[in-house]
């Protein structure tokens, strides 16, 4: 496979499965439309890339990591919806995915996906509607389909290039067209984050939460770099074959485009709303995020959702330290394992909505650990009647037999 290939491959992979989705011609950019719920394939190219996004779509129903809970389904769409109109909202079709990674992604013919990993990073419903607007204006304005042709037209332009018989001259134009391949992607990304923020003020969400996600991941990706012993990704972009423009510069650009916003009062961040919504899949979120053993960014993801005052960390925060220090196992951790723990549990008697089960077993798990074994066994009990169907149930019975 020639250079060419390769690049124009990974980018349409990239395009068509990692970054946002939607369509219009190469050149000049569409018009508004009053809903995208009406638009059809205008050609034979338009007409199979939405064959083909209509059959990963069809795929994507049968799979096994795709989110079935109706609430959580229901909120998520919810969120899109308020952020960019129920009319227009309408032409599209959510699905949740189960992984662990922060990613979101609209097809062309209003698929649009949300990876658990992107849920478990949101501060606030204000960030969660930031990027489902910004995914929103790539499908809108059909960025992927102008993508796609604008792909097909310099891959038309290489094919007659590479056969020209100077030495050089040949692949340094292909260089040069894929470099504006990429280019032309990075134009419809800023596109897409200035979009979100139109989006997210007249939603009335607060539109410097836009900047505040990029701001978190940059961090979170050093505090990974740091305990892993090696350099920060963060500021890399790969130079002419980025196809997102650096982070430390889309949160600065949005920062400021935010600021430049007049509005009649403080914008809505709907943080306790949020939080409601994802209580019950906490534990397999932190579970999920745990198994990726990046001890350093799970515990700046953790102190960043808490913020700096000691009263934000909740209950559920509490319980995920104490499952990352429990994971990692290492000398002192699973007493500050169980501190966590049982810091949880006070935390949530204090607040009056209690901790959730899970940390009753992750307790004693811990004090097991630790040989303190009339104490772990108890927790034990105690999570088991708080959740009698859990899945580890039969398990965990036979180990809080005995005083």
């Amino acid at each position: 496979m020639s250079m060419l290939h390769r690049a124009v491959a990974g980018l349409l992979s990239c395009a068509l499965l990692a970054s946002p989705l939607a369509a219009q011609k190469a050149a000049v950019p569409p018009k508004p439309l009053p809903s995208a719920a009406g638009y059809k394939p205008q050609d034979k190219l338009e007409e199979g890339l939405w064959f083909e996004m209509d059959e990963q779509e069809r795929l994507l129903k049968q799979s096994k990591f795709l989110v079935t809970d109706p609430g959580l389904n229901a909120y998520v769409k919810g969120v899109l919806c308020r952020t960019v109109g129920q009319e227009r909202c309408s032409a599209t079709r959510l699905y949740i995915v189960r992984t662990p990674y922060f990613n979101a992604s609209m097809a062309p013919n209003g698929t649009t996906i949300v990876y658990t990993g992107l849920l478990l990073r949101m501060r606030n419903e204000a960030e969660l509607a930031a990027v489902l607007g910004h995914e929103y204006t790539h499908f809108e304005q059909r960025h992927t389909l102008r993508l796609f042709k604008d792909i097909r037209a310099k891959t038309d332009a290489l094919s007659w290039l590479s056969f020209i018989p100077i030495p050089y001259v040949g692949m340094l134009s292909q260089i040069a067209l894929i470099g504006g391949i990429y280019a032309f992607s990075r134009d419809m990304e800023r596109e897409a984050d200035a979009g979100s923020l139109n989006e997210l003020a007249r939603a009335g969400y607060d539109p410097m939460q836009a900047s505040a996600i990029w701001e978190q991941l940059g961090a979170e990706q050093d505090a990974t770099a740091k305990v892993r012993g090696h350099k920060s990704q963060k500021d890399k972009n790969g130079g002419m074959f980025a196809t997102h423009p650096k982070s430390t510069e889309r949160m600065q650009t949005l920062r400021e485009k935010a600021a430049a916003f007049a509005l009649a009062e403080p914008g809505a961040t709907r943080a306790a709303e949020y939080r409601a919504a994802l209580k019950d899949w906490w534990p397999t979120l932190i579970d999920d995020q745990i198994k990726l053993q990046d001890f350093g960014g799970t515990e700046y993801l953790l102190a960043t959702l808490a913020g700096p005052d000691p009263a934000g960390w909740t209950p559920e925060l509490l319980y995920a330290r104490g499952e990352l220090y429990r994971s990692r196992g290492q000398a002192g951790d699973f007493e500050q394992a169980v501190a966590a723990y049982q810091a949880a549990i006070e935390a949530g008697q204090r607040l009056g909505g209690g901790a959730i089960p899970e940390t009753w077993r992750g307790l004693g798990l811990a004090q097991l650990r630790l040989g303190q074994t009339a104490a772990g066994k108890a927790a034990l009990r105690d999570y088991l009647a708080k959740k009698p169907n859990a899945d580890d149930a039969l398990l965990l019975s036979s180990m809080a037999q005995g005083a």
